[in-house]
C-alpha cells in the first residue's frame, strides 16, 4: 500500500498544491460551504479545496494524519495544465477513439508529435500529462475541446495524485520526465483567437476561389491577431492551411507570402522570421497536398 503522506509531501517538494481526496475516491475530503464551521482555515468564510490547498510540509502532515487520504493536485495554484486522456467508455459507439489516439490524430494534423513531458496512468487506465502553464496565462478546464475523450484540468481543476488508489486501481507514474512547458501549438488550440482590429484586408488574388479567398482572409486575419507567445505556431499553421491551395491554382504562391509575411510583421514578428517560417510551412503543404487531379 502506498505511503499517501510521503506521496503528498513528495508533490508538494516539486511546487505542487495539494489536498486531500477522500480514501480510495476522488472526490475532496473537505467539507463543503453548507457545513463550512467557519473556522480554521474558513475563520473569514469558506474556502474551497482550491485555496486550501497547499505547499506547506506541517498542513500536509497534519492533514494526512487523520486518514489514508488519496492525493489530490489542484492544477491551478500548482501552475500547471494537465491533459487528461480518458478511455473508450462502455457507452461509446463502436470504433469511437481513445483520448490517446484523439491526441495521436490532434498531433499529426498539427505537424507535431505527442510531446515528451511526466505522465501518469490513471485508475481507469487513462492517461494524464502534466505540463507547466505559460507565465502570465490563466487557463481554465476543458471538456472535449481538443478531441474526443480529451480533457485538460487548470485553474478551477485538479487531478488525482500519482500513488492514489481506487476501488478499480491506482494511478502509477509512466514517464518520471519533469513537466515539460505546454507547447505553443496546444496552447492556441485552448484559447480563443483574439480579434485583430484596426487590421487592413489582405489582397484577394483576382483568380482565387471564393473558397480560397476566405481562407486567405481568415488565416491572414488569424496571424496578424495572434498574440505573444503562438505567433510563429499561428504564423506556421496558417501556412500549411493555405499552401494546398497553390498546387491546386486557386492561390499563387507569392501571394500567400505577401499575405501572410505582412500579418506577421503586424504580429510584431521580424520579417526574417516570417520569410523564414512562412517558406518552410509552405514547402510543406505543398508537398503533402498535389494538385487536383485531372
Amino acid at each position: 500500500m502506498p505511503d499517501l503522506l510521503s506521496t503528498a509531501l513528495g508533490a508538494a517538494e516539486r511546487g505542487w498544491h495539494v489536498f486531500p481526496l477522500r480514501p480510495r475516491d476522488k472526490r475532496p475530503a473537505l467539507h463543503g460551504e453548507t457545513s463550512c464551521p467557519g473556522t480554521g482555515d474558513c475563520a473569514a468564510g469558506h474556502r474551497k479545496w482550491e485555496d486550501r490547498a497547499t505547499t506547506d510540509p506541517d498542513r500536509i502532515r497534519a492533514a494526512w494524519s487523520a486518514g489514508a487520504f488519496n492525493v489530490g493536485l489542484a492544477t491551478g495554484p500548482s501552475g500547471l495544465v494537465v491533459v487528461d486522456l480518458d478511455p473508450v467508455k462502455a457507452k461509446d459507439p463502436k470504433g469511437t477513439p481513445d483520448g490517446a489516439t484523439s491526441l495521436q490524430a490532434l498531433c499529426e494534423r498539427a505537424g507535431q508529435t505527442v510531446p515528451a513531458t511526466y505522465r501518469t496512468r490513471t485508475a481507469s487506465g487513462g492517461h494524464h500529462l502534466y505540463f507547466t502553464a505559460p507565465d502570465g496565462v490563466r487557463l481554465g478546464n476543458s471538456a472535449g475541446k481538443l478531441g474526443k475523450h480529451i480533457d485538460t484540468r487548470a485553474h478551477g481543476g485538479y487531478v488525482v495524485g500519482a500513488g492514489s488508489a481506487l476501488p478499480n486501481g491506482a494511478y502509477e507514474v509512466v514517464d518520471p520526465t519533469g513537466p515539460a512547458p505546454l507547447p505553443e501549438w496546444l496552447y492556441a488550440l485552448l484559447t480563443p483567437r483574439q480579434p485583430s482590429r484596426g487590421l487592413t484586408a489582405a489582397p484577394v488574388p483576382v483568380r482565387a476561389s471564393r473558397y480560397a479567398a476566405a481562407a486567405l482572409r481568415a488565416e491572414t486575419a488569424a496571424v496578424a491577431g495572434a498574440g505573444e507567445g503562438v505567433r510563429n505556431w499561428t504564423l506556421v499553421r496558417s501556412a500549411r492551411a493555405l499552401g494546398r491551395f497553390i498546387p491546386s491554382g486557386d492561390l499563387a504562391r507569392h501571394e500567400v507570402e505577401q499575405a501572410l509575411n505582412s500579418a506577421g510583421l503586424r504580429a510584431g514578428l521580424r520579417e526574417n522570421e516570417c520569410r523564414a517560417a512562412v517558406a518552410s510551412a509552405l514547402n510543406w503543404s505543398i508537398a503533402n497536398n498535389p494538385g487536383r487531379p485531372a
